[in-house]
Order: structure tokens, then C-alpha cells, then sequence
């Protein structure tokens, strides 16, 4: 082959490598194309995770203005939603709740699945004694109610954000551990690692440099999936009196209290944040099922 040819060659392949620029718009094309549920759950997603983002400026009224000249109305063109029975606007107070809902819930994913997979990393790679004390320990936690040991932690330490985020993390670390766990242990035999550990390889090299990238997957589907059942949690705590303390909105305590009183009268009170619920929850678990056939390398060709 000539000179020319094979610089021909080199540029040719130059252009077809994809640009860092266009990746994210490939990825989101090839979600549309194969898996069009999942990418339904992300636009849903990001219409929401927008007007909690950008709260201040997309809705229309502060979350605690009062217009007692429209009390309980129903939808209208100038409340969108409806107000609830100090005339607030329900839309403004859907988007701050929701704003509320996932900051929380994202913090404690984050926490949870950070703990999660240290825990499981380390337990699954050395296995032995400390693997089967640290399962055991997991058994306890999952066997007790989580609930009830959420609103015991919270009655004992205060309502607020932090306690929210540091309760729930800590409650969905250890259950969450046992599905990484369940992978570290099965990448633990792959000949690559053992290749690793015949060149002199350190323990936290081979599990941070060549096993986490390839549970890096399961992790993300995981987190995903778990963001919407946290998002229950956190709503559950809520609607039990245990949230955020009035007069900041949450999803939880709008379905509660004043929502419960006037359901009758207005059940727009209850309906709303109800459906935002819904549709939070629904597209994270259709967006973590077509994450985890898409990023897992296994499915890929499916």
C-alpha cells in the first residue's frame, strides 16, 4: 500500500470517527429509534426536571401568594390548574413541589448508590467472612419495615432536607448493595481481573480502574429505576406528615391535609399533584428499562 492510500485511508477514517459533539444526539436518536417508550420517559423527565430547575421563572406565581378573591377555582387562564382554598395557584405549588421531590430524591439516590457500591465493591471482591457478616447484616436491614424505620429516624432527628436526603440514602444503600453485589461478584472471575491480579495489580486498582467501569451499567439502570421509587418514598413521608414543614410545597403533603379536606368540594387539590406523581414515577421506570437495554454491552444487539 502507498503512501497516498494509506493516508487516504487515515482521513477517511478520521471522518467517520463520531465527534464528541454529535455523541449526545446519536445516543438520543438511537434511544428514539429503539427504544420510543424510554425516550417518551426522558422528554417527560426533562419537562419536569426543567420547571423545577428553573421554578422561579417558570411559574407563574410564588408558591405563598394568597388570592383570597379565588378560592377554590377550577382551571382557568389565569391559574392554569385551578387554586387551592387560600386561592395559591396549584401549578406554581406542582412545580416548587416537584422541585422539592427531586432534589431530595436525587441527593438520596446519589448517597445510597455511592454507599451501595463501595459497600458492594469491597464485599464482593474480597468475599469470606467479611462478604458473609456484611450479607448478613443486609438481611437484618431489608427484613425490617423501611417505612416505619424512615419516620423512627426522622421523628428522632427533625423534619428538614437533610434529614430527608440522609434518612432515605442510608435506607436504600444496604438493599440496593445486593444487586452490585450480585455483579461485582460474577465480574470478579472474569479472566481480565485475573490477568490484573497475575501483573501485580493493587486491590483498589483492579476494583476502581477495571471493575467498576463494567458495572458502571447496572449502577446507572439502578439509580434510575430507584429514583422513582424514592420519589414514592419521599411522597409517602410527606403525605404522612413527615416532609418538608409547611409553608414549603411537596407533592406528598399536598395530597394530605387541605387536599383530603376539600376532595369533594375540589378535587383538584389532590388530582394534580397526584398526576405529577404518576408521570414522574412512570418515566423513570420506562427510561431505566430502556437504559439498561441500551447501555448494558449484552443488549446492545438485541
Amino acid at each position: 500500500m502507498t503512501i497516498s492510500e494509506v493516508s487516504l485511508q487515515e482521513s477517511y477514517l478520521l471522518r467517520k470517527e463520531p465527534s464528541a459533539w454529535t455523541a449526545p444526539t446519536r445516543w438520543l436518536w438511537m434511544l428514539l429509534r429503539r427504544k420510543p417508550l424510554g425516550f417518551s420517559g426522558l422528554v417527560i423527565l426533562a419537562i419536569f426536571v426543567l420547571s423545577a430547575v428553573f421554578a422561579k421563572w417558570v411559574a407563574p406565581y410564588s408558591y405563598t401568594q394568597p388570592d383570597f378573591m379565588a378560592r377554590l377555582e377550577g382551571p382557568s387562564m389565569a391559574h392554569l390548574l385551578g387554586t387551592d382554598n387560600l386561592g395559591r395557584d396549584l401549578l406554581s405549588r406542582v412545580i416548587y413541589g416537584t422541585r422539592v421531590s427531586f432534589g431530595i430524591s436525587f441527593a438520596a439516590v446519589v448517597l445510597a448508590k455511592t454507599l451501595a457500591t463501595l459497600m458492594a465493591l469491597i464485599s464482593g471482591y474480597y468475599g469470606g467472612w467479611f462478604d458473609k457478616l456484611f450479607q448478613r447484616l443486609v438481611d437484618i436491614w431489608i427484613s425490617l419495615p423501611t417505612l416505619v424505620i424512615l419516620i423512627t429516624l426522622i421523628g428522632v432527628l427533625g423534619q428538614g432536607a437533610t434529614t430527608m436526603i440522609v434518612v432515605v440514602g442510608l435506607g436504600n444503600a444496604p438493599n440496593a448493595s445486593r444487586l452490585v453485589r450480585s455483579i461485582v461478584v460474577s465480574v470478579r472471575e472474569e479472566p481480565y481481573i485475573m490477568a490484573a491480579e497475575c501483573l501485580g495489580a493493587s486491590h483498589m486498582r483492579i476494583m476502581f480502574r477495571h471493575m467498576l467501569p463494567n458495572i458502571a451499567h447496572i449502577v446507572i439502570f439502578s439509580a434510575t429505576v430507584t429514583l422513582g421509587s424514592t420519589i414514592l418514598i419521599v411522597a409517602s413521608l410527606g403525605f404522612l406528615g413527615y416532609g418538608i414543614p409547611p409553608p414549603q410545597p411537596d407533592l406528598g403533603a399536598m395530597l394530605s391535609g387541605d387536599g383530603l379536606e376539600f376532595m369533594r368540594r375540589h378535587p383538584y387539590m389532590a388530582f394534580w399533584p397526584g398526576v405529577a406523581i404518576t408521570l414522574i414515577v412512570f418515566a423513570f421506570n420506562v427510561l431505566g428499562d430502556a437504559l439498561r437495554d441500551v447501555l448494558d454491552p449484552r443488549l446492545r444487539g438485541g
